[in-house]
């Protein structure tokens, strides 16, 4: 799925503050449907570091950009940017059982983000940059609250991402799909995204699309 994006770049930004020119369309319910694959859901900050992580790993057919875990019934970029919302930035991602497990994508992405961070990640701040696991069904769940108890002596901190069951998952813009991909140049993915992709990528390098 390619998108056209339009956002301009300047030295260095947080992903909150980039827009559209104030033009910010409703995104819309999730509600495509490939045949044959899984789906998992995760926050991890910044859409765009999430899912170019994901989508450089064999297995993922696609990783789209979105928002969930919120209390109003739409969502797009001005609102959950506000804040306000209840919703996160997220990540559908939608991979081949048969090909990567669910077990190594909670392992990709706990490596893309740091999850002891509280409402943020990096110089992206508030509740909609939280870390979060959005299961979609009962053995997710029990996965993920096992990777987290296997990780906790991994980290310094303690352990602050949430796990909520998937309600709904609106659709980012269409500007924030393949963000990384269309814009290389620009100041926060190359400060920001591009180290985590880079860490994804050498942790995760057998499995790799590009090999």
């Amino acid at each position: 799925m390619k998108y056209i994006a339009l956002i301009a770049s300047f030295f260095f930004f947080s992903c909150q503050t980039q827009g559209n020119g104030g033009k910010e369309p409703k995104a819309e319910p999730q509600v495509i449907n490939y045949q044959k694959l899984d789906t998992a859901t995760f926050a991890g900050g910044c859409f765009w570091c999430v899912e170019a992580s994901f989508e450089q790993i064999v297995g993922v057919a696609e990783a789209v950009s979105g928002y969930s875990g919120g209390d109003k019934k739409t969502a797009d970029y001005r609102m959950v940017s506000s804040g306000r919302t209840g919703h996160a930035e997220a990540v559908q991602v939608y991979y081949d059982p048969s090909v990567i497990s669910y077990e190594t994508l909670l392992e990709i992405f706990f490596t893309a983000h740091d999850p002891t961070q509280v409402d943020r990640q990096g110089p992206d701040v508030g509740p909609q940059y939280r870390s979060e696991i959005f299961y979609h069904n009962e053995k997710q769940k029990r996965l993920s609250e096992a990777k987290i108890k296997e990780l906790a002596s991994d980290f310094s901190k303690p352990i602050a991402t949430k796990l909520s069951k998937l309600d709904v998952f609106y659709i980012a813009e269409e500007y924030h799909q393949d963000y990384e991909e269309k814009h290389p140049n620009n100041g926060y993915i190359v400060n920001v995204s591009r180290p985590k992709i880079e860490k994804v990528a050498k942790k995760f390098k057998n499995i790799l699309k590009s090999n």
